[in-house]
């Protein structure tokens, strides 16, 4: 069963595809009974604009059809990247209207639960174009489960912003006060970071401001050492009593600046730290933040991160995830071989009769184009040993440098040439531009599809784990799930089980093993 939804300042409308619309006051109420006696595939515009006011009513739903993030990949697919992706966009198309930017379908989703809606879309007339795009598709199978994760995604990204990740504000405090030193009035330096700019400025014999690069740069030309930036991996080759003070305070300052008092203050409430993900806010498909940096968190602030008292965080991430995903794409009996064992990397140097690093950076450079140092002659090694592999991602940097598009395993698309890019592939500098094109095709095949497992994982996940278990935390391919402690070794479970899934889901019968290894901890800390 298929329901489309469409919110409002006051109730919704709930239509069965196929069936007349009906008004409801409760929406909520309306959605929580369907959702229990017919579990359908609901149908809305855009997740951010319905789900969070259900999660705000108890209400949870287990699967549904994102408008604007599946036009967003159908776009894509068409070859018209960049083209508005909203469902008001994909309407006025369909009825030959005007068709509003992205910013007017960001305001629409922004004035949906306040407001009545400002210009009515039929969501199934949408829907029905969709489904039609998808069968057309070269692979309609694998990218009607490109577009069912990447909604699964969306329902996830927004009960990981409802429930929040465990956050004790305590700790976060006193870990704060033992780096910078006690908070500091508005405006003013915390102890610790003004003692360090106080070291730099004496250094140098004069007042000097650690945050401006501009006078940086001044006075180390003034002491006879000019640099051409201000970026660490350059200061580390001065050598100058200003360079250990200075490199000190830059670590702590983008600490103060990124996760310090003011950010806690906008970001955590009541012991949960409560981030905005992108869903597909990579041209991979990987997520991004629109705000708070979940997705950069830094080692120290993991010490913050701490369950409930009685509960844990379970957390699991993939073993090598981009190479096994490169095996099971290419069809590579050998490497598919080494994928299926827990250490890949050392498998691989079985195969290689070498080191275990060299074969890492074998790998490493036919997924990412490198040939530096020893990578040429490791690449070698690599095509004589897995030639499907090798050719795999070599043939996608054929088609970037040749300015074709490519796409993942189950269809997300890669942008097309700039004009910029055309301009240059054109001129003197052309052979350079092709090659950093095919760097970007030769990986976007490998990263895009391993964004895909984690997807479909997290899909699997969120409808394995038993209540009151919640996800709270995902990185590319790492997850963290919140759960009384005894769930902890039924949640593992569950981890392994939708790892399993998701690589049969997506590559069938293979091979190729995607292991999760699962920890219980009380703190994110002591995960690594």
């Amino acid at each position: 069963m298929r329901i489309a939804v469409t919110a409002d300042a006051h109730g919704g409308t709930l239509r069965p595809v196929g069936e007349d619309a009906g008004r409801v006051g409760d929406l909520a109420q309306a959605v929580r009974e369907l959702e229990h006696t017919a579990r359908p595939r609901w149908i809305w515009a855009d997740t951010r604009g319905v789900y969070p006011a259900l999660l705000a009513r108890d209400v949870r739903l287990a699967r549904c059809h994102d408008l604007t993030l599946t036009e967003s990949l159908l776009l894509g697919h068409e070859g018209r990247y960049g083209e508005p992706r909203s469902a008001e966009a994909a309407y006025a198309r369909l009825r030959g209207l005007p068709v509003p930017g992205d910013e007017a379908g960001r305001q629409a989703v922004q004035d949906t639960l306040f407001e009545p809606e400002k210009a009515e879309i039929d969501v199934t007339e949408v829907y029905a174009d969709q489904l039609s795009r998808i069968e057309a598709t070269e692979s309609p199978g694998r990218f009607r489960l490109l577009v069912a994760a990447e909604s699964a995604g969306a329902l996830v990204a927004a009960e990981m912003r409802h429930d929040g990740m465990p956050w004790r504000e305590d700790v976060h405090d006193e870990l704060l006060t033992e780096l910078l030193g006690p908070r500091p009035v508005h405006g003013m330096r915390p102890a610790k970071l003004q003692a360090l700019a106080d070291q730099v400025s004496d250094a140098f014999g004069s007042t000097i401001n650690p945050d401006s690069p501009q006078q940086i740069v001044r006075a180390f030309k003034s002491a006879g050492m000019p640099v051409a930036s201000t970026r660490s991996h350059v200061l580390k080759q001065v050598d100058h009593p200003a360079v250990a003070p200075l490199l000190a305070y830059k670590e702590l300052a983008r600490l103060h600046s990124f996760h310090g008092w003011t950010w806690a203050d906008q970001w955590v409430r009541a012991h949960r730290f409560h981030s905005e993900y992108v869903v597909g806010g990579v041209v991979s498909g990987r997520w991004a933040t629109s705000g708070g940096g979940a997705l950069q968190i830094p080692k120290v602030m993991r010490r913050v991160v701490v369950a409930d008292e009685g509960w844990r965080l379970v957390v699991a991430d993939a073993a090598q995830l981009e190479p096994r995903v490169l095996a099971a794409m290419a069809g590579d009996r050998g490497l598919a071989a080494a994928a299926g064992e827990i250490d890949l990397y050392a498998a691989l140097a079985q195969s290689f009769g070498g080191a275990r690093d060299n074969a890492k950076i074998a790998m490493l450079s036919a997924m990412y184009g490198g040939t530096s140092g020893d990578a040429a002659k490791l690449l070698a090694m690599l095509r004589q040993r897995f030639p499907q592999a090798y050719a795999f991602v070599e043939n996608a940097a054929k088609d970037g440098e040749e300015g074709r598009l490519v796409r993942s395993w189950l269809g997300r698309t890669c942008p097309p040439p700039s004009a910029h890019w055309s301009n240059l592939v054109s001129g003197p500098e052309g052979a350079r531009a092709a090659r950093d094109r095919g760097r970007f095709t030769r990986n976007f095949v490998v990263q895009a599809t391993a964004a895909e497992w984690a997807l479909t994982l997290m899909a699997l996940l969120r409808g394995l784990l038993p209540s009151p278990a919640r996800l709270v935390f995902f990185q590319h391919d790492e997850v963290m799930v919140h759960c009384p402690q005894e769930l902890a070794g039924e949640v593992s479970a569950a981890v392994s089980r939708a790892a399993e899934e998701a690589t049969r889901l997506l590559f069938g019968e293979t091979p190729v093993r995607i292991p999760m290894e699962a920890v219980a901890v009380a703190c994110y800390g002591d995960a690594k």
